[in-house]
């Protein structure tokens, strides 16, 4: 499976942080953490998505950098980007989506409904 990028449009969707933000881990028993091209720390956040048709899920966004928002907080998402992925550990097959995004921060206002 490639793996390529899939832009997401972010402007009919609500997002709160609702897990901290923290280093992506690449080894989780070397404690080595993830880092771009530039140099700079991945970060991982958990987000609540909400539609404008009350659908909600929960993701996790890999962003360049601490993100510097706190749970409960309305955040915006730039530059979202969904990649399906695949792998093969052990004979068992798993596949799923990850989301990276180039910024996430605090909104500084809420949208109107």
């Amino acid at each position: 499976m490639q793996n390529i990028g899939i832009p997401v449009d972010t402007r009919a969707l609500t997002f709160v942080c609702v897990a901290p933000p923290a280093p992506k881990l690449l080894n989780r028993e070397t404690g080595e953490v993830k880092v771009d091209g530039e140099g700079r720390t991945v970060f991982q956040v958990g987000l609540s998505v909400a539609t404008e048709a009350g659908r909600i899920d929960l993701v996790t966004v890999n962003v360049p950098g601490d993100p510097q928002v706190q749970v409960g907080q309305i955040v915006t998402v730039s530059d979202l980007i969904a990649r399906p992925w695949k792998q093969v550990i052990g004979g068992q097959e798993r596949h799923g989506i990850s989301f990276g995004a180039s910024a996430v921060v605090a909104a500084s206002v809420v949208r109107a409904a």
